[in-house]
């Protein structure tokens, strides 16, 4: 059996009902098995992973997409998640006996479907998109909804699939294939966003621009910014503050978990935020994790407390779970946010 898992993002996370109307659509294909739906009140965003053989999977994403556009009013949407539209972004990712390329088929499949059928702008990322200047996420989302009504106009950013024109409502949709990814984010003793953000750019593979005496240093040949670069790889990472939890945090997308692993970017963060006088105090996952991952956290943190490494599974889950505090916000379930034990637990209809 081929199997894809596909993460949509909805700019919906405070109204429950919204919220089930679009779970409900993906619940009712056959072959689809909803695994996790993550909201956030203060981001305003919902996180949903599902997981089956591809046809249905792309079919479940668009009855979701389709259901997101006619609740969602992007015109009236606040949150301090990034975002471009209703649903915001929707990528799939091969779990099982299938190739990048051939996921890469099916989220083509999916963005001409959602354009065509739709009519909502749809740009494609990450493996999924032939233009490398614009296949990176945070570079197609840059001026979020506001800014849309201008750069869909712009040569450069004609949408891959449906209009383009700026749809107020529904906003623009980002789909692709991708590599496995974590949404991890570590929480500071502090309520200061710029405390955060400077933590973040300690730490985020890109990152911060070259300043001497305050003034931005630039490239000798094409006159662009000079960046220092921060000390994870394949990291991404900028700081917030959640109202509904009273702290800042450092929230980091890591895009390859065998360069840097989820325990690495919480010791980084660590260090980071106390040379610069503030505290870690646990740490949230946002949506799924692999065992893996896990695992390699609890012999990590094992090893660093000079405890025996040679322990059970669950054991090296707990260990992972305790010192990473990933219980602080809201009890960490194994069953219920470990991809593997999902996807075991109840056979996909």
């Amino acid at each position: 059996m081929q199997l894809i898992e596909c993460v949509p993002n909805f700019s919906e996370g405070v109204n429950a009902y919204i919220i089930r109307q679009i779970t409900n659509e993906i619940e009712s294909v056959a072959g689809v098995r909803l695994l996790n739906v993550d909201p956030g009140k203060s981001a305003n965003r919902t996180v949903v992973t599902f997981a089956g053989e591809p046809e249905p999977v792309i079919k479940a994403a668009f009855l979701a997409i389709k259901k997101a556009g006619e609740l969602i009013d992007m015109s009236k949407h606040k949150g301090e998640h990034l975002r471009m539209g209703a649903t915001d972004v929707c990528p799939l990712i091969p779990l099982s006996n299938i190739s990048m390329d051939e996921t890469v088929a099916y989220a083509k499949k999916l963005a001409m479907r959602v354009g065509e059928e739709l009519n909502i702008p749809v740009y494609l990322y990450e493996h999924a998109q032939t233009d490398k200047s614009r296949s990176n996420l945070s570079v197609i989302r840059a001026g979020e909804h506001e800014g849309f009504a201008d750069k869909i106009k712009l040569p450069g950013w004609k949408p891959d699939y449906g209009p383009a024109e700026f749809d107020a409502k529904r906003g623009a949709t980002v789909i692709g294939a991708r590599d496995l990814l974590i949404a991890y984010n570590v929480n500071l003793d502090t309520d200061s966003v710029q405390m955060a953000n400077l933590i973040a750019a300690d730490v985020r593979e890109s990152g911060r621009i070259m300043r001497i005496d305050g003034q931005i240093v630039t490239d000798e040949d094409d006159g662009s910014p000079k960046y220092i670069p921060g000390s994870l790889k394949a990291v991404k990472a900028i700081g917030w503050y959640i109202e509904e939890y009273g702290k800042a945090q450092v929230s980091m997308n890591l895009i390859n978990i065998d360069i840097t692993p989820i325990h690495r970017a919480f010791e980084a963060v660590k260090a980071a935020a106390i040379a610069r006088g503030a505290k870690v105090t646990g740490s949230e996952l946002i949506g799924l994790i692999p065992l893996k991952a896990m695992v390699d956290a609890g012999k990590f943190f094992l090893l660093k407390q000079m405890r025996p490494a040679v322990i059970s599974e669950r054991a090296l889950i707990e260990t992972a779970i305790e010192s990473m505090g990933l219980s602080e916000l809201s009890p960490f379930i194994p069953e219920e946010r470990i991809i593997e034990y999902l996807l075991t637990s109840n056979k996909l209809r």
